[in-house]
């Protein structure tokens, strides 16, 4: 043995070497290399554990980076795949219940089925042929309306939407908008029975999840009814940027007038938007609704222009979008105004106070119009309908019931004014089918229709004051031998016709359409051309409020004559009306060319060019119409719809076997049995 300093005088050791060679059965017993997986095993271990600590930690880090985005990747994809395939098969089965059938937008109403019983001895006309498709699996037997959930929005219902180009000459402002496809209306679902909802009903309808409709292709808008599009987006632009939320528009000063405060312009024009599939705007005009339309407030309304307008409004966009958010404004504000009904004979008080729940008449009668008491009925029973409570339908049924039996008519004609106390007819002996009576008599036959043709009374009225209106109110011009409507007071005639009453000729068009005397179409016809000649014979191309009409042939005369006092015009739709109504039963396209006529008429003397229209007080005058600096709110809300529906060859765009229109062009569906 060395010591230590011995060993290192000596130097380092010396170290020897053997090599030594194994054949495979030495090495083998000896422990070595045999290619087994636990040898393997043992020398990556080796390995491993001769890495720094530094080294082995990266390595880690990397396995467990790489992990973490598989498992990423994985739910992604898992996903993905899932979504195609769950697609794959709600393809295949769509195809299996409507063979050869592209679904495209759920929201369109099925074609109804006649009602065969109680239509009387009158002979059938063809009705509107919808697309003949085979019907997918239907839902409960009640009336359903088909729409989205709750949250639904614009976005999800229509994706042939295209935003519309305006023709250059109606508005520069719009130049590269892009052609629009008409949106479509809910699914409906016909009840097995047409009868008035009753008190047995205890549970209010609700929207149902939504299924797939018959359809056809879209048609493809109209040069025309692209201008109408142009012509709408012009007094929406007005109304947005100075009457927001307001009642009317005044386009001149560019600010707003209310009336009752709650945005009549804006409600009016909701289905309008809807049906012109001006998206961006109708989305816009939802959110105020939800967020600033308030019914619960301290002003006064008129029971009439109110339910036609807001209540008849709501409940089409309702129809039409599927959102059951018009549809709970539609509830509240029906609520609001039946205090109206609280009289001594049932027949309604003119007027509501709907945050106080009191009503009264004007002040200077106790008496109401014939034709705002009923003219409400269309809108209260489709509310009864959709809420399952009773007490909308009795309280306006009530009302019908109670004028068929009063005497004081004229072969079915109707004086004005009704007294609320009494409930009986007042100012006898004046009889007109212009402001007062109106929509008396169109309410007649839309609400025969709207409840399957099974309410004869409804009928009878209808068809007992058409023949009056033969009897007494007729008459022609000269030179021209145009027939038109005057009125009657105390047994002496008056040539003295509205523009109201060019309702008439589209009404006894609907009536022909639904089964009526044929005799009625060629009255229909007489009018029509006779609400033309009210604006062709005019300087400015457009109708004023009232004409008069020649009975003798003078020389230098036309038929048409007007009053000073008479020659303003406020942008009525019941011409355009009527022409709409003509052009879908006859096909003529004259009625198409009258109404490109009026809108060019009204872009050139009521466009105002900052936005709006606004009505004027002398249509004698091209070089000064006088504007008025109002926009009514139906000229949204009717005259340029019919306008847009009037210039469309698609009988499917509100179709008339499917729905009626209010009297303020706010569509409603027709109850049809199952």
């Amino acid at each position: 043995m060395y010591s230590g300093a011995a060993a290192a005088a000596a130097g380092p050791p010396r170290r020897d070497f053997i090599s030594v060679t194994l054949g495979p059965e030495e090495a083998v017993a000896a422990g070595g290399y045999n290619n087994s997986k636990a040898w393997r095993r043992r020398s990556c271990w080796r390995k491993w554990k001769q890495l720094s600590r530094l080294q082995r930690s990266v390595i880690l880090f990397l396995f467990a980076f790489l992990a973490v985005c598989g498992v990423i990747s994985y739910t992604n994809m898992g996903e993905a795949w899932k979504s195609l395939t769950d697609k794959s098969l709600d393809d295949q089965g769509t195809e299996q219940e409507i063979p050869g059938l592209k679904l495209a937008n759920p929201a369109v109403l099925p074609a109804p089925q006649k009602a065969d019983a109680n239509r009387g001895d009158y002979p059938e006309l063809p009705a509107q042929k919808p697309p003949k498709l085979p019907h997918v699996r239907r839902g409960p037997s009640n009336l359903q309306i088909k729409a989205p959930r709750r949250d639904t929005r614009l976005t999800t219902q229509h994706n042939t939407i295209r935003a519309a180009q305006e023709p250059v000459q109606a508005d520069k402002e719009e130049q590269t908008e892009k052609s629009i496809i008409s949106w479509r209306g809910a699914v409906i679902e016909p009840d097995q029975s047409t009868e008035p909802p009753s008190s047995k009903i205890k549970e209010p309808e609700k929207p149902s999840s939504v299924e797939a409709e018959d359809q056809k292709e879209p048609v493809p808008l109209s040069a025309r009814q692209r201008a109408v599009i142009a012509a709408f987006r012009h007094a929406w632009r007005g109304y947005r940027h100075f009457a927001w939320g307001h009642d009317e528009l005044k386009p001149l000063s560019k600010s707003y007038s209310e009336w009752f405060g709650l945005g009549l312009t804006l409600i009016d024009a909701l289905d309008t938007m809807w049906i012109l599939g001006l998206k961006e705007e109708f989305e816009e005009a939802r959110k105020w609704v939800a967020n600033d339309l308030v019914f619960d407030k301290n002003v006064d309304v008129n029971l009439f222009e109110s339910t036609i307008r807001i209540l008849g409004g709501l409940l089409s966009t309702y129809h039409l979008s599927g959102d059951s958010l018009f549809l709970e404004k539609a509830k509240d504000i029906g609520n609001r105004l039946m205090p109206a009904f609280k009289t001594p004979s049932k027949i309604p008080y003119s007027d509501v106070n709907i945050g106080r729940g009191t009503a009264h008449p004007p002040r200077w009668t106790s008496d109401s119009t014939v034709a705002e008491v009923t003219s409400i009925q269309l809108e209260f029973r489709e509310l009864s309908r959709l809420t399952g409570d009773d007490k909308f339908q009795k309280a306006v049924d009530e009302v019908m019931k109670h004028v068929h039996t009063l005497s004081g008519k004229n072969d079915g004609l109707v004086p004005m004014f009704i007294n609320t106390n009494s409930g009986q007819f007042t100012h006898l002996g004046v009889y007109t089918l212009g402001a007062r009576a109106d929509s008396y008599y169109e309410y007649l036959l839309k609400q025969w229709i709207q409840g399957g043709k099974k309410e004869n009374e409804l009928l009878e009225d209808y068809m007992r004051a058409i023949e009056g209106v033969k009897k007494h109110l007729l008459q022609k011009s000269e030179p021209k031998r145009l027939t038109f409507v005057g009125e009657l007071a105390h047994g002496h005639f008056s040539a003295k016709m509205d523009h109201l009453v060019c309702f008439l000729p589209g009404t006894l068009a609907l009536g022909v359409h639904n089964g009526l005397a044929a005799d009625h179409m060629e009255l229909a016809e007489a009018l029509i051309e006779t609400c033309y000649q009210m604006y062709a014979q005019v300087e400015t191309g457009l109708s004023p409020e009232i004409v008069h009409f020649n009975l003798h042939a003078q020389k230098g005369h036309k038929d048409v004559e007007v009053k000073p006092a008479d020659r303003h015009n406020l942008l009525r739709p019941e011409t355009v009306e009527s022409l709409f109504y003509m052009y879908r039963f006859t096909g003529d396209k004259k009625y198409q060319d009258w109404g490109w006529e009026i809108l060019q008429n009204f872009n050139k003397y009521t466009r105002v060019p900052t936005g709006g229209y606004t009505s004027i007080n002398n249509v004698q005058n091209p070089s000064n119409p006088e504007p008025r600096d109002k926009m009514e709110s139906f000229f949204l809300g009717e005259t340029l719809k019919y306008m847009f529906l009037l210039f469309s060859d698609d009988t499917d765009l509100i179709n008339l076997d499917k729905y009626v229109f209010n009297t303020e062009a706010h569509p409603l569906p027709i109850w049809v049995p199952a």
